[in-house]
Protein backbone atom coordinates (compact mmCIF):
# COMPACT_ATOMS: atom_id res chain seq x y z
CA UNK A 1 0.00 0.00 0.00
CA UNK A 2 0.71 3.60 -0.79
CA UNK A 3 -0.34 6.70 1.11
CA UNK A 4 -0.35 9.89 -1.05
CA UNK A 5 -1.22 13.36 -0.46
CA UNK A 6 -1.01 17.16 -1.99
CA UNK A 7 -1.32 19.72 -0.15
CA UNK A 8 -2.69 22.93 -2.21
CA UNK A 9 -2.32 26.51 -0.14
CA UNK A 10 -5.17 29.17 -0.88
CA UNK A 11 -4.88 32.24 0.05
CA UNK A 12 -6.46 33.29 2.80
CA UNK A 13 -9.39 35.64 1.51
CA UNK A 14 -10.24 32.39 -0.79
CA UNK A 15 -13.60 31.25 -0.95
CA UNK A 16 -13.57 27.74 0.39
CA UNK A 17 -17.19 27.04 -1.06
CA UNK A 18 -15.52 26.31 -4.71
CA UNK A 19 -13.38 23.83 -3.51
CA UNK A 20 -16.64 22.48 -1.39
CA UNK A 21 -18.34 22.87 -4.99
CA UNK A 22 -15.65 21.06 -6.48
CA UNK A 23 -15.87 17.85 -4.30
CA UNK A 24 -19.69 17.86 -4.82
CA UNK A 25 -19.02 17.86 -8.43
CA UNK A 26 -16.19 15.47 -8.72
CA UNK A 27 -16.25 13.53 -6.01
CA UNK A 28 -17.92 10.86 -7.48
CA UNK A 29 -15.33 10.56 -10.07
CA UNK A 30 -12.50 9.01 -7.75
CA UNK A 31 -15.26 6.26 -6.51
CA UNK A 32 -14.26 2.79 -7.71
CA UNK A 33 -10.96 3.67 -9.22
CA UNK A 34 -8.64 0.93 -9.78
CA UNK A 35 -6.69 -0.10 -6.88
CA UNK A 36 -7.53 2.96 -4.75
CA UNK A 37 -8.71 1.60 -0.98
CA UNK A 38 -9.75 5.18 -0.41
CA UNK A 39 -9.26 8.91 -0.90
CA UNK A 40 -10.69 11.24 1.28
CA UNK A 41 -11.68 15.14 0.34
CA UNK A 42 -9.67 17.18 2.63
CA UNK A 43 -9.75 20.95 3.71
CA UNK A 44 -8.89 23.46 6.40
CA UNK A 45 -9.77 26.91 6.83
CA UNK A 46 -7.62 29.28 8.24
CA UNK A 47 -8.81 30.19 11.70
CA UNK A 48 -10.99 27.14 12.16
CA UNK A 49 -10.44 24.74 14.91
CA UNK A 50 -7.09 26.39 14.89
CA UNK A 51 -6.23 26.03 11.60
CA UNK A 52 -3.47 28.42 9.95
CA UNK A 53 -4.31 28.33 6.13
CA UNK A 54 -6.84 27.74 3.95
CA UNK A 55 -6.28 24.37 2.18
CA UNK A 56 -7.29 21.78 -0.45
CA UNK A 57 -5.63 18.52 0.87
CA UNK A 58 -6.78 15.36 -0.60
CA UNK A 59 -5.55 12.34 1.40
CA UNK A 60 -5.11 8.94 -0.84
CA UNK A 61 -4.29 4.99 0.21
CA UNK A 62 -3.68 2.99 -2.71
CA UNK A 63 -3.33 -0.50 -2.89
CA UNK A 64 -1.06 -0.60 -5.30
CA UNK A 65 1.34 1.63 -7.07
CA UNK A 66 -0.54 0.45 -10.46
CA UNK A 67 -3.51 3.02 -9.27
CA UNK A 68 -1.44 5.71 -8.18
CA UNK A 69 0.57 5.56 -11.70
CA UNK A 70 -2.80 5.99 -13.18
CA UNK A 71 -3.77 8.80 -11.28
CA UNK A 72 -0.74 10.90 -11.46
CA UNK A 73 0.47 9.62 -15.19
CA UNK A 74 -2.88 8.85 -16.92
CA UNK A 75 -4.93 11.96 -16.98
CA UNK A 76 -6.96 12.44 -13.70
CA UNK A 77 -4.17 14.31 -12.01
CA UNK A 78 -4.45 16.47 -14.84
CA UNK A 79 -7.41 18.12 -13.92
CA UNK A 80 -5.04 19.23 -10.43
CA UNK A 81 -2.50 20.94 -12.46
CA UNK A 82 -4.95 22.64 -14.75
CA UNK A 83 -6.70 23.98 -11.70
CA UNK A 84 -3.74 24.75 -9.36
CA UNK A 85 -0.12 24.30 -10.56
CA UNK A 86 2.37 22.10 -10.06
CA UNK A 87 2.14 20.50 -6.90
CA UNK A 88 4.54 18.49 -4.42
CA UNK A 89 3.18 14.99 -4.15
CA UNK A 90 4.09 13.22 -0.66
CA UNK A 91 4.05 9.98 -0.15
CA UNK A 92 3.91 7.69 3.06
CA UNK A 93 4.41 4.42 3.72
CA UNK A 94 1.28 2.83 5.59
CA UNK A 95 2.67 1.58 9.42
CA UNK A 96 -0.53 1.44 10.75
CA UNK A 97 -4.22 1.45 9.76
CA UNK A 98 -7.65 0.55 11.19
CA UNK A 99 -9.97 1.83 8.41
CA UNK A 100 -13.65 1.05 10.37
CA UNK A 101 -17.05 -0.09 9.22
CA UNK A 102 -18.06 4.05 9.76
CA UNK A 103 -15.47 5.20 7.61
CA UNK A 104 -17.59 5.68 4.31
CA UNK A 105 -19.76 8.22 6.30
CA UNK A 106 -16.64 10.08 8.27
CA UNK A 107 -16.66 14.25 8.07
CA UNK A 108 -13.63 15.27 10.11
CA UNK A 109 -9.85 14.49 9.79
CA UNK A 110 -7.39 15.12 12.32
CA UNK A 111 -3.84 14.75 11.27
CA UNK A 112 -1.03 14.74 13.57
CA UNK A 113 2.35 15.15 11.89
CA UNK A 114 5.90 15.48 13.30
CA UNK A 115 9.34 14.40 12.43
CA UNK A 116 11.47 11.58 13.11
CA UNK A 117 14.51 12.11 14.98
CA UNK A 118 18.21 10.84 14.08
CA UNK A 119 18.70 8.08 15.95
CA UNK A 120 21.26 5.06 16.54
CA UNK A 121 18.20 2.17 15.92
CA UNK A 122 14.91 2.13 14.94
CA UNK A 123 13.88 -0.95 16.46
CA UNK A 124 10.59 -0.33 17.44
CA UNK A 125 10.11 3.03 16.21
CA UNK A 126 6.68 2.37 15.20
CA UNK A 127 5.08 1.01 18.41
CA UNK A 128 7.42 3.56 20.46
CA UNK A 129 5.58 6.43 18.05
CA UNK A 130 2.23 4.71 18.18
CA UNK A 131 2.70 5.32 22.14
CA UNK A 132 3.60 8.97 21.80
CA UNK A 133 0.66 10.49 19.53
CA UNK A 134 -2.04 11.96 21.49
CA UNK A 135 -5.04 9.56 21.48
CA UNK A 136 -7.16 9.56 18.87
CA UNK A 137 -10.15 8.25 20.94
CA UNK A 138 -13.25 7.57 19.32
CA UNK A 139 -11.96 7.78 15.83
CA UNK A 140 -13.98 5.70 12.91
CA UNK A 141 -10.40 4.97 11.41
CA UNK A 142 -6.96 5.62 11.63
CA UNK A 143 -3.82 5.70 9.12
CA UNK A 144 0.03 6.27 10.44
CA UNK A 145 2.19 6.81 7.29
CA UNK A 146 5.48 7.51 7.30
CA UNK A 147 8.14 8.51 4.99
CA UNK A 148 11.82 7.61 5.14
CA UNK A 149 13.18 10.26 2.28
CA UNK A 150 11.87 13.02 4.54
CA UNK A 151 11.95 11.23 7.73
CA UNK A 152 8.84 12.63 9.05
CA UNK A 153 5.32 11.29 9.76
CA UNK A 154 1.47 11.68 9.65
CA UNK A 155 -1.41 10.28 11.62
CA UNK A 156 -4.73 10.62 9.98
CA UNK A 157 -7.77 10.29 12.50
CA UNK A 158 -11.55 10.28 10.83
CA UNK A 159 -14.49 10.99 12.73
CA UNK A 160 -18.24 11.07 11.86
CA UNK A 161 -18.19 14.42 14.71
CA UNK A 162 -15.32 16.31 15.32
CA UNK A 163 -14.29 15.29 19.13
CA UNK A 164 -14.50 18.63 21.78
CA UNK A 165 -10.65 18.33 22.14
CA UNK A 166 -9.77 18.79 18.65
CA UNK A 167 -11.97 21.56 18.44
CA UNK A 168 -10.11 23.62 21.19
CA UNK A 169 -6.66 25.10 21.16
CA UNK A 170 -6.01 24.67 24.79
CA UNK A 171 -7.11 21.38 24.65
CA UNK A 172 -5.42 20.87 21.76
CA UNK A 173 -2.12 22.08 22.66
CA UNK A 174 -2.77 19.86 26.40
CA UNK A 175 -2.92 16.71 24.36
CA UNK A 176 0.46 17.50 22.60
CA UNK A 177 2.06 17.39 26.09
CA UNK A 178 4.98 19.57 25.30
CA UNK A 179 5.27 17.27 21.51
CA UNK A 180 6.50 19.17 18.47
CA UNK A 181 4.02 17.86 16.46
CA UNK A 182 2.00 19.97 13.92
CA UNK A 183 -1.98 19.57 14.10
CA UNK A 184 -4.31 20.22 10.90
CA UNK A 185 -8.19 19.64 11.57
CA UNK A 186 -9.69 19.15 8.46
CA UNK A 187 -13.04 18.70 7.07
CA UNK A 188 -14.11 15.27 4.79
CA UNK A 189 -16.08 16.42 1.84
CA UNK A 190 -16.37 13.62 -0.10
CA UNK A 191 -15.19 9.64 0.52
CA UNK A 192 -14.11 7.34 -2.45
CA UNK A 193 -13.53 3.90 -2.19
Amino acid sequence: MIAMQYVIPLPADYNMQIIKERAQQNGSKTDGFPDLAFKTYLISEKDRFGNDANRYAPFYLWNDHGGMNRFLLGGPYDNILASFGWQQVNIGVPLSMRIGEEFPRVRWAVEVAGRIPRAASLTGFGEILAAQLPNAGDAASEVLVYNPDKWGFSRFAFYETLPEEWRDQTERDRRLQGKDYAITVYEVLHVSR
